[in-house]
């Protein structure tokens, strides 16, 4: 019954406790729900170590202090003569000069007030974050909108003059207090945050956010510097996906803020943008349709949106009637000459959506569930039990891929992947992510999701009993490579990142020859597949043709462009860029300065982008830079000389792959020099004073240095004969003498250098 008073006017108790340790091994032994004491509050008030009990925060407001004070007194003494019976009693009203109510649509979930800046913070089940003046209950001073699910805590730090909230969708928001400007989003994919959401703490200290859900998540706030006015970006927000629409070259990209931009693919300028694509929701995903006519987009409002991306108007809305979660993914697809789009999310099903041309209604459905993707009673269980059975996804499904004419692919958090055939409907086989070997406790180990998915189509075509034909990534950096046909099994497992960094997108040229993988680091791998997996199980990693650093922080989309020989590539450091497909720096969408992709002379390369040439990732990993051995040292030698044999074989070929301005004579005198390099480092390090500090210890990645002797330099003050300026003669040779020395004589010296005119 108290409880129920509790629950009916939004009272809280407030207890002060003596003798807290004595006290606390007493209600230890009470008796246990969910495997936690449960102690009446009859039992708590008529304990002698309990002081008082105060009820405050009733909406029908409370009294004078000190008389209230003297009325919980008596209650208390009337408790323990009666056990406890007279403080059931409704709270009484308080005067009418002694009360504040802020009215709140829809109620109060989370409240903060700040002392210091004399400020009330509200949220609720309206997604809206109410500043009050607390003096003046009528209005708010501010209103805080973008968060696209109830707020559940709110804090203010008020030395850095920042608000963190945080919603049931497990959202991460700061805005800055004076501009009431949402500065930066934490989504719970990007912040580990996974589960329901049971508290929240914000650790003034180490200024970071502490959030306790299915783990403890500690997101530390840095505020990160305005960017260099020098450097290009794309979006002011973190880009997560980007297109390119071979039917009018164009390049499409998306950010957090739920922005569109249009971008010319040979120019690099942007073309058109449109805002709110989803409304205060991000946008996850994108694709368009057969004709490229149309943009497909999927958010974190549950909503697919249908688009003429070229004027922004929004065809058809696309959402089921149950409740809405994320989209994570979505492709276009045809089956059976009917054109559909698939979207996979956190809902766990797939759900499909016929592309009528014929259906001019704003919302479309999706149609009816697949059957092994329905959740249905277990046959073999008891048909009086509550057992459910599932032939589908049980975790949130992250990524979709296809291979025409029947198959597809889906992926989720737990790391399970199923492909389907989408002529049936039915589950074709199943496979199950392999945790690291040098993981002891796989539950306790790395993220085991699997995000990313990709199908070697040539090899699915022909239905290859033998060889892979889906990569995909999976924990702690790792590849894997499967063979779907003659039995599923895993015929791979390796890591192309160094320092294991998770994979975050894969693209596949279309003759299943190379594979682009970059990780959230934002290195590109180039890795040679073409005769990798074709007989079945594979003990080593494919051979890696070229890898660089793209962006500096993750990459959130690869896409190759072949017919151009072009890579496309966005990350979370705002920007959106081209490449050659051997790694040249094309630019990077939004610079000041156009490219013509027809013209490698327009190009960036040879330059990098400025971030990336300073960030400290970027600097190669060498023992003598990391401080581990000293330029002459001998340990690991072995280790050294096997690389550079190997590099010796490699970095010949991968350079003259470069294209750049000079031409091929830039390209045969960098082979002659790298040649000549290994050849002196070799016998530097063969001789007998190699064990004297020399370049053998040198870094491979700087072995590029070019060397030109000079035989001469003119005297001071010794003036060209200009008499042959207008001359016909095409080259000059100028001869040089060195004046006399003390105790020297002159010399007289040949040819010095050629001058063409």
């Amino acid at each position: 019954c108290y409880q129920e008073i509790n629950r009916m006017y939004g009272c809280v108790n407030i207890l002060f406790l003596a003798s807290v340790g004595e006290l606390l091994r007493t209600w230890k032994k009470m008796p246990k729900v969910e495997n936690m004491p449960n102690i009446p509050i009859q039992n708590v008030i008529t304990s002698p170590h309990v002081n008082y009990i105060l009820i405050t925060g009733c909406t029908v407001g409370t009294t004078n202090v000190k008389q209230k004070m003297k009325e919980i007194r008596n209650v208390r003494k009337d408790v323990k003569t009666r056990k406890g019976h007279a403080s059931l009693a409704l709270p009484q009203r308080r005067a009418e000069y002694d009360q504040t109510v802020f009215r709140i649509h829809k109620g109060v979930k989370a409240f903060f007030f700040c002392r210091r800046k004399n400020l009330l913070l509200t949220g609720g089940l309206d997604q809206i974050i109410r500043v009050w003046n607390p003096h003046l209950p009528g209005k708010p001073t501010g209103l805080l909108r973008s968060h696209t699910a109830p707020v559940i805590y709110i804090h203010l730090s008020s030395e850095d003059n920042k608000i963190f909230s945080v919603s049931t969708d497990n959202t991460v928001k700061i805005w800055d207090l004076e501009t009431h400007s949402c500065l930066f989003t934490a989504s719970s994919r990007a912040s580990g945050i996974q589960g329901g959401l049971a508290a929240c703490l914000y650790l003034p200290g180490p200024r970071a956010l502490c959030v306790a859900a299915d783990t403890v998540a500690l997101l530390h706030l840095r505020m990160r510097s305005a960017p260099e006015p020098h450097l290009a970006l794309s979006h002011q927000e973190p880009v997560v996906c980007c297109g390119y629409n071979s039917a009018f070259r164009h390049v499409v990209s998306c950010s957090e803020a739920s922005i569109v931009k249009v971008w010319d693919f040979e120019t690099g300028r942007q073309l058109s943008e449109f805002l709110g694509a989803h409304g205060n929701a991000g946008i996850t995903c994108l694709t368009f349709d057969s004709s490229g006519r149309r943009l497909v987009t999927g958010g974190r409002d549950g909503c697919l949106k249908i688009w003429s991306y070229n004027n922004g108007h929004c065809l058809h809305t696309l959402k089921h009637d149950e409740k809405q979660s994320e989209v994570c993914d979505c492709t276009y697809m045809e089956v059976n000459q009917n054109k559909c789009i698939i979207a996979v999310g956190w809902d766990r099903r797939i759900n499909v959506y016929f592309d009528a041309p014929c259906d001019f209604h704003h919302f479309w459905k999706p149609q009816p569930r697949w059957q092994d993707d329905l959740i249905s009673l277990d046959p073999l269980s008891d048909p009086q039990s509550s057992q459910w059975h599932n032939n589908g996804h049980k975790e949130d499904i992250l990524c979709v891929a296809q291979c025409p004419p029947f198959l597809l692919a889906t992926s989720s958090y737990d790391g399970e992947i199923i492909i389907w055939n989408v002529v049936s409907g039915h589950v074709y086989c199943k496979l199950n992510t392999p945790s690291p070997s040098d993981d002891p406790n796989p539950r306790e180990g790395p993220d085991p999701s699997v995000s990313r998915l990709a199908f070697l189509k040539t090899r699915a075509a022909r239905l290859d009993s033998v060889a892979a034909s889906l990569i995909a990534n999976g924990p702690g950096g790792s590849v894997t490579f499967w063979r779907l046909f003659g039995g599923a099994g895993l015929i791979a497992n390796f890591t192309p990142s160094r320092e294991k960094a998770q994979v975050s997108s894969i693209a596949v040229t279309t003759e299943d020859a190379l594979a682009y993988l970059a990780d959230q680091q934002g290195f590109v791998h180039v890795c040679d597949i073409k005769e990798y997996g074709l007989q079945g199980p594979e003990l080593q990693p494919p051979k890696k043709v070229t890898f660089w650093r793209a962006h500096v922080s993750m990459v959130t989309c690869l896409e190759l462009i072949e017919e151009e020989n072009i890579l496309l590539s966005s990350s979370l450091d705002h920007t959106v860029r081209l490449w050659s497909m051997d790694g040249a720096y094309i630019g990077t969408f939004g610079q000041s300065s156009p490219w013509d992709i027809f013209t490698p002379a327009s190009w960036d390369h040879p330059r990098v982008p400025y971030e990336i040439l300073t960030d400290p990732r970027s600097t190669p990993a060498h023992s003598v830079l990391e401080g581990d051995a000293s330029p002459g040292c001998t340990v690991g030698r072995e280790e050294q000389d096997q690389v550079m044999e190997e590099e010796t074989c490699t970095e010949p070929e991968r350079t003259a792959n470069l294209r750049t301005p000079e031409g091929s004579i830039l390209e045969v005198e960098m082979k002659e020099d790298i040649h000549r390099w290994y050849a002196l480092d070799h016998e530097a390090r063969s001789s007998p004073r190699a064990q004297e500090p020399s370049l053998a210890c040198m870094p491979s990645i700087y072995q590029t240095l070019r060397c030109h002797e000079i035989a001469c330099l003119s005297a001071p003050g010794e003036k060209p004969d200009l008499s042959i300026i207008g001359s016909e003669m095409s080259e000059v040779n100028f001869l040089m003498q060195e004046r006399e020395g003390s105790g020297a004589a002159q010399k007289e010296h040949g040819s010095w250098g050629t001058f063409l005119v």
